[in-house]
């Protein structure tokens, strides 16, 4: 019999695990919702024909892909065994695993747009699944976290992206990180200025891989997506813009002759205005001309989040948060004209970093606050009645559940990091008054039920 084991790229997470990711996911949560943001769920599995295409070629190779029930190679020809990779998938595989919540949004959208107030704000928290490569803060399975915005193109919804993401990043502990933003209207004008119209797609993709292999690969592997050598030296500013303390100045000298660069550029500086309008206390938002998010779909503004530690030095994460503006995605369903803008922040990698930076509240590990010892039937009874005060009061409480020597009550006590034990003997039922002890100090003193609620409460900090 072989031995269990996990599915590479993917994770358990026991209960120590799981408060501290209830606990991202809750302050997110929270977070989306005072910004209007109203919740909403899609199914795990989506149509092939839903997410193809929607994701530019390399996503489209690391969507997971489900064969169809029953005799799925029934009706295949030894030609289709021996044909095109692709076609053959068509013809096995109807559909996939969701490679993020942004197509499906949009999905949704469409098929409901009659229902939806707009502009319509949504957020949603599900995993997804991609066949990548699995390393140190990538997965292939994990949970994101999307805010998206559908219905307008008004550039606030970027504006708010930006405070939304300091908010919840904040809200969490985390207080060094660094918010990128660019626009792929930039890109696109930067394609026509080195004279390659239209090929904004392959430099995106190629561009977006410059932190992780460099500049000498990024311009190698231009080269081999058809780029000239005359075309990639005229790059050459893109590499030393961002660090300048007049970037827009500088970059609209440069894109002068191309119109959509000259409204990227302006849209992001309304973007900066706005921000600034808001009263953000100590923006950390940087503009960032070499940022260019792979996935096709993106059309105006794009943003990064990466976390830093204190004195700048990078976390061994990659980037926690990203998203961006998608004017057509929902035309690829038929209905044109629906803009949208939208973020995702990785739970599994803000995990991480909290992880790496020592972030998680203290007692966050804590789930019972209280433990009922149980020594016999009679004192089981009467701590049932006390357990429900506990809980009425809003104290996570539980009970022993079998009767057995107080040094193994003890020890779950200990080795579920408890903070309070009461203890209920005969005497107890005889006086009212109950034995709590601080499993921290060893102290005990004998209080009534209403005294140990407000002794918890005031250790509680609540």
């Amino acid at each position: 019999m072989s031995k269990p084991s996990l599915a590479r790229g993917t994770r358990d997470f026991g209960p120590e695990q799981m408060v501290k990711r209830t606990f991202i996911l809750d302050t997110i949560r929270q977070t989306f919702q005072r910004f209007g943001f109203q919740p909403l769920e899609t199914p795990t599995i989506e149509n092939l024909s839903v997410l193809m295409g929607k994701y530019g070629e390399e996503g489209d190779q690391l969507l997971f892909k489900i064969l169809n029930s029953g005799e799925f190679s029934a009706k295949l020809t030894a030609q289709d065994w021996q044909g095109d990779a692709k076609q053959l998938t068509t013809k096995i595989a109807e559909k996939g695993l969701r490679y993020d919540l942004t197509v499906p949004f949009a999905r949704y959208v469409v098929m409901n747009r009659g229902t939806l107030a707009m502009p319509f704000k949504r957020y949603q928290i599900q995993p997804v699944w991609r066949a990548d490569r699995p390393q140190k803060g990538r997965y292939r399975e994990f949970y994101q976290c999307d805010a998206d915005v559908v219905g307008t193109d008004s550039l606030l919804c970027e504006a708010e992206i930006v405070m939304m993401l300091h908010e919840s990043l904040r809200n969490l502990g985390i207080q060094h990180f660094t918010v990128k933003i660019n626009n792929r209207k930039i890109l696109t004008g930067i394609a026509e200025v080195i004279g390659a119209p239209g090929l904004e797609g392959p430099l995106c993709v190629a561009i977006d891989k410059l932190d992780k292999i460099g500049r000498e690969k990024v311009m190698q592997e231009l080269h081999e997506r058809g780029f000239t050598e005359e075309g990639t030296s005229k790059l050459t500013p893109i590499f030393d813009i961002s660090s300048e303390k007049q970037p827009f100045a500088i970059l609209k000298n440069w894109l002068s002759s191309s119109e959509i660069a000259l409204k990227g550029i302006e849209e992001l500086k309304q973007v900066w205005s706005m921000v600034e309008d808001f009263g953000l206390e100590n923006p950390q938002l940087q503009f960032d001309v070499t940022l260019a998010r792979g996935l096709s779909y993106y059309t105006g503004a794009i943003f990064e989040v990466k976390a830093h530690q204190p004195d700048g030095t990078p976390v061994h994460i990659g980037s926690i948060s990203g998203g961006g503006r998608y004017d057509n995605l929902t035309g690829t369903f038929g209905v044109p004209g629906l803009s949208g803008v939208g973020i995702s922040l990785g739970v599994d990698r803000i995990y991480d970093v909290m992880e790496e930076l020592d972030l998680f509240p203290a007692d966050q590990s804590i789930t019972t606050r209280v433990l009922l010892t149980n020594f016999d039937e009679a004192a089981g009874r009467y701590g049932l009645r006390i357990l429900k005060s506990l809980r009425d009061a809003g104290i996570n409480a539980e009970m022993y559940p079998d009767a057995v020597k107080l040094k193994k009550q003890l020890d779950y006590a200990d080795r579920k990091q408890v903070p309070y034990v009461v203890l209920i003997g005969s005497q107890e039922m005889e006086t009212g008054l109950l034995t709590l002890k601080n499993m921290k100090t060893g102290e005990q003193n004998a209080v009534s039920v209403n005294e140990i609620i407000e002794l918890v409460k005031a250790g509680l900090g609540s």
